[in-house]
Parts: C-alpha cells; structure tokens; sequence
C-alpha cells in the first residue's frame, strides 16, 4: 500500500477547497435565479491543537432557508473513541482529517435536503505503518419527492461509478442506505445514494480520483433538482410538514451521524459540527395523514429502500 506524503496531502486539500468555492458559487446562483440575494459568508477559523477551517454559510435564502458548506483540515494529538471503535489499532495515535461537509435546507418544501462530504483521514503511530483512508458520498432527503428526480439523482451516482468498477454504485448505495436509518423510528432519513467509508483498497491516486467524482458529483446532482422544483407553489401544511420531516434529521444528526460525534470528541468548533442543523424545525405527538396523501406516501414509498434505476433505459 502506498503512503500520503505532503504533496499528495497538498493536492487533496487544494480539491477541497477548489471545490468548496464551486459548490458555493452554484448554490449562489441558484439562489439569485429564485429572486434571493443572500450570500455565504466565509469565517476562518484556526485550532488551538493544530488546523483549522474554512465554514461557509448561507442563511435567510429566497431558496436556501440555510446552508452550510465547511472544509477544515485538523491535527489530532490522540484519537477518540469514534475514530478507534471500529481500528483498535490506532487507539491514541495521532491524525490528520481533512475534509469538506455541506448540508443546504432549502425552504421550498418541494426542494429536498441535500448532504455531503468528502475526507481524508490519516493517522500515525510509533512504531506502525501510517493509516489512512478516504471517505464521503452524498444523500437525499426530500419532503415532496417525485420520482425523476429520485432517478435522476441515483443515476449521476451511478455514472461517477462505473469508471472504478461495476460494482462500486451497488456497493456504497446499499451503505447508504444502512447508514442513513433512523433505529428508533425504522426508517430512512431520505432515499440514499453514495456513502463510503475506510477506502483504501486502491492505490491513492486511484481513491483520491473516486473522492474527487463524488465531491463534483454532488453539484451536478443537485443542481437540476434545485432548478425543477424551486419555484413550484406550496401551502403553510406542506411547509409544517417539511419541519415536521426536518426533526427526522436533526434526530439523526444527534444521535447516529459518526461526522458529528467525531466533532464533539475531538473538541471540534461547535458552530461548524452543529451548523447542519436547520434554523426551523418541529415536532408532532403521533401526527396521521390520510391513506392516498403525498404526505403518507412518503414514508410508504420513498423512504424505503429501492433501486432507483430498475427503470427502462435507466442505466443505459
């Protein structure tokens, strides 16, 4: 197995930042198309312990009702336990992470929710061989859905795919899907699309290549949803719902996501672990809705497993 050294460490985290900026500006853009003039603000932040960051963060949006797009690159005295569970290994061994994390609420309830992230862990310890490995994808989680979109989606995922083997789009779809499950409710956050974690079973190059496709992927992906569905019309009960959906993901942000407990136990900067939490959302005791709503359909439908591309000419 091949090592990062400072060049290829250099080089990853130019793409991160490079692509920080794109992703911001395409967001941006589709913010002013829906008559909004809200902006990201760039804070800089450094870490007492070594690193720093970059968060980027839109709020009060026409479209984006808030975002958040968050590079940092961080140095790590000794791992914590959310590192170390799953490499005993490397228990108290120091590290490098790079990494870029967004997530955008949009206020259209029509508009989905949409997450990222994109890593580069490396760790060292005396003695050992250093560790290191990528990690990332991106999910969906709409509140309206419809079907193209869902396909659509689930096909740019695909299409970054296939160039690193025919299995890869099956393989991290199917782990998103078993990442991205709220336990105590049984039931998806949205409906997937790619999430890995722990590659390094190519050689860098190859695996920084397949980080690069799925962090320029997101955009592609996202940005023709954003465009369909930004300016359709809805009314105050499909906005209550979509707060109503919004706590699904706060629940699972607090209790499962693996980014945020990581933030936590390595002291990270509490703005930028917690800033993908919505400004709005809500709770309902045991809310109903009607047999045939789309509000019903959501959880029946969409928010179960399902190849998306089992359509004809979907993967053509």
């Amino acid at each position: 197995m091949s090592y990062p050294n400072t060049d290829h460490i250099e080089k990853v985290r130019n793409f991160l930042l490079d692509l920080q900026q794109r992703i911001c500006a395409g967001l941006e853009q589709r913010e002013s198309a829906g008559g909004g003039t809200a902006k990201f603000v760039a804070d800089d932040w450094q870490r007492p312990e070594g690193g720093g960051g970059r968060s980027c963060v839109l709020q009060g949006g026409e479209v984006i009702e808030k975002g958040g797009v968050m590079f940092s690159h961080i140095n790590i005295k000794q791992l914590p336990a959310s590192a170390t569970a799953r490499h005993p290994e490397i228990a108290g061994a120091k590290a490098q992470a790079l990494g870029l994390s967004l997530v955008i609420h949009p206020k259209n309830p029509h508009v989905p929710t949409s997450h990222a992230n994109v890593r580069l862990f490396i760790a060292e310890k005396e003695g050992q061989a250093p560790i290191w490995w990528f990690g990332g994808g991106f999910d969906l989680t709409p509140f309206y859905p419809n079907d193209d979109d869902c396909v659509s989606w689930h096909k740019k995922a695909y299409d970054l795919c296939q160039p690193f083997g025919d299995d890869v789009y099956a393989k991290h779809k199917a782990w998103c899907d078993d990442y991205f499950y709220l336990k105590h409710r049984n039931e998806q956050r949205g409906i997937g699309g790619l999430f890995f974690d722990d590659l390094n079973e190519w050689d860098f190059d190859t695996c920084f290549a397949y980080m690069q496709a799925v962090g320029n992927g997101y955009l592609d992906a996202i940005l023709p949803i954003f465009e369909h569905n930004q300016d359709k019309p809805y009314t105050e009960a499909q906005r209550e719902f979509q707060l109503y959906r919004r706590g699904r993901y706060v629940e699972f942000n607090l209790v499962y996501d693996r980014g945020t407990l990581f933030g936590l136990q390595t002291g990270g900067r509490i703005e930028s672990i917690l800033v993908s939490l919505p400004n709005l959302a809500g709770w309902s005791y045991r809310p109903e809705w009607d047999a045939d709503s789309p509000e019903k359909r959501l959880t029946e439908y969409y928010l179960k497993p399902r190849d998306w591309l089992d359509q004809v000419g979907a993967v053509e």
